[in-house]
């Protein structure tokens, strides 16, 4: 019976990260090109491996570093040549070794109105956010009321992680455009967000 090595359909709850490192992606590749997970993290990894850690596991967490790097640059496309059997590893080859050098060479992503918060906001912020239904960049900016302490009834968030997410939206002036585009597709009955992002959190 084939097992699945399971890797996560969804965007981890955090900032988007850094690639794995050569060492990582050459122990990976040698996975891929038919050395077992043991041999390769040996030949590559043997002087960062912690003393019974799992081989199998060090190259999942590597994969899904590379699948959350690919949807936070909005490429699941890429992501999705990650995702499969371990016996499926083989005839991935080819395709992977091109899909890692794809995402060595995008550009630093942006963050887009359908977004999943996960992507850009603190862990913290994230479960406090989750706990009131906002799930997406696009939930935050039609849900937040036009007020100054906005934030007030989220418990959890806080004026600092509020004002986190303030910034956000102050440097990408292409999220606050969107979300102007979204409250009039919504209509009136959708509360105004802060002062369309010019509210202040004290």
């Amino acid at each position: 019976m084939k097992t699945r090595q399971s890797l996560p359909n969804k965007i981890a709850e955090r900032e988007p990260e850094d690639l794995p490192d050569v060492a990582q992606l050459s122990a990976l590749r040698a996975w891929y090109a038919g050395l077992s997970a043991r041999e390769a993290v040996v030949r590559f990894l043997a002087a960062t491996k912690a003393p019974g850690e799992s081989s199998r596991g060090i190259l999942g967490r590597i994969r899904t570093r590379l699948v959350t790097f690919a949807h936070a640059h909005h490429r699941p496309d890429v992501a999705a040549l990650f995702q499969h059997t371990a016996a499926q590893r083989e005839e991935r080859c080819n395709d992977v070794s091109r899909a890692i050098e794809v995402l060595r060479c995008l550009p630093a992503p942006q963050p887009q109105i359908s977004d999943d918060i996960g992507l850009w906001l603190p862990a913290r912020s994230v479960a406090a956010l989750r706990a009131h239904g906002i799930d997406s960049l696009a939930d935050l900016t039609v849900r937040i009321p036009r007020r100054r302490r906005w934030w007030i009834t989220i418990t959890g968030l806080g004026p600092a992680r509020a004002k986190q997410i303030e910034n956000l939206f102050a440097a990408h002036s292409q999220l606050t455009e969107r979300a102007r585009a979204l409250i009039v597709a919504a209509g009136p009955t959708v509360v105004t967000p802060w002062k369309l992002f010019g509210c202040h959190t004290r």
